[in-house]
């Protein structure tokens, strides 16, 4: 008896080395992959699903994210402090620069509805934004400068971007430039050299790793960089239950969908970074949950890509 009951604990442990074994978080192998963060985290959106007054979440991710956002919308506007407080906490910024250098122009069109185009004034209003914020000593604050609000989903012209992306790496070279595009008009992603980091975004696929127009869409993506570009992976991290839920997946589907993102990441050397979208709750749609708001166990799996991701 007692040798059966030695053995049983035998067993028992063997057992558990081999479930712990099993169920632990898979190591960054993709050496490129240096970047994590979320979207909404200084944008001036104050989550309506809770009683609290907040438009700066960098508190809540800064323990396993290495970069956030911040929108600009006025070229006078210091935004200095707000890079301090990012720098402070080990983050850096990617700026939202659409409204700098582009305006809308007129609305309709067979893409979004809108139709952007380049502003008459946008390089003194560039140099009034980089004038306000001493841009060239506070350069190292910021991770990249997002051109565009999905450009060519929003009727802004190749032409026009590019002539965007070159004047802003002219005046500060040493910034990286982001262009994400909405996934219907990939096939006209814009990659002029001056743009360093390329993405897309297509929401609500449980399985992204596996979706054949997930699949090809990336691929496209992938088919237009030039040698020095790079693909910021953006990452499904809110949950709608009006679309989520009608493509059968549930909040807790998220934390499955985010470890697909990131073992996709991990296996592919032009992924630099996973950029979630989005943190605070209530864009989009009132009812809409942001990455804050999801069950615990989502959660965690955020935390355990994002450290892997950035060694926080």
């Amino acid at each position: 008896m007692k040798r059966f009951f030695q053995l049983l604990v035998l067993i028992l442990i063997i057992a558990c080395k081999k479930e712990t074994s099993e169920e632990s978080f898979p190591a960054k192998s993709n050496t490129n992959l240096e970047y994590f963060g979320f979207t909404l985290i200084d944008v001036s959106w104050d989550d309506p699903s809770d009683e609290e007054i907040k438009t700066n979440y960098i508190d809540e991710v800064a323990a396993f994210t290495n970069i956030a956002d911040i929108l600009v919308y006025d070229p006078m506007e210091n935004i200095v402090d707000r890079l301090n407080v990012f720098e402070a906490n080990g983050v850096q910024a990617f700026l939202h620069l659409n409204e700098i250098f582009f305006e809308l122009k007129s609305e309709g069109g067979e893409k979004s509805g809108y139709i952007y185009g380049l502003r008459d004034d946008y390089q003194s209003r560039w140099d009034d934004f980089i004038s306000t914020n001493d841009l060239l000593a506070n350069q190292s604050k910021i991770k990249c400068f997002y051109i565009g609000e999905e450009p060519s989903w929003n009727g802004i012209t190749a032409e026009e971007f590019e002539l965007a992306c070159d004047y802003a790496k002219e005046t500060i070279p040493a910034v990286k430039i982001m262009n994400i595009e909405a996934y219907p008009d990939v096939d006209n992603i814009f990659t002029p050299t001056s743009v360093d980091l390329v993405g897309f975004d297509h929401y609500f696929l449980k399985d992204p790793s596996i979706n054949m127009d997930f699949l090809s869409e990336f691929n496209t993506v992938k088919s237009k960089l030039k040698a020095h570009q790079n693909i910021m992976l953006i990452m499904d991290a809110h949950w709608i239950e009006e679309i989520h839920g009608v493509y059968g997946i549930n909040k807790l589907d998220m934390a499955g969908i985010a470890r697909d993102y990131y073992e996709f990441a991990n296996g592919d050397i032009s992924i630099v970074g996973i950029i979630g979208y989005f943190w605070p709750s209530g864009f989009d749609l009132y009812n809409s949950v942001g990455a804050r708001h999801l069950p615990a166990a989502v959660m965690e799996e955020y935390k355990s890509i994002g450290k892997a991701i950035t060694g926080k």
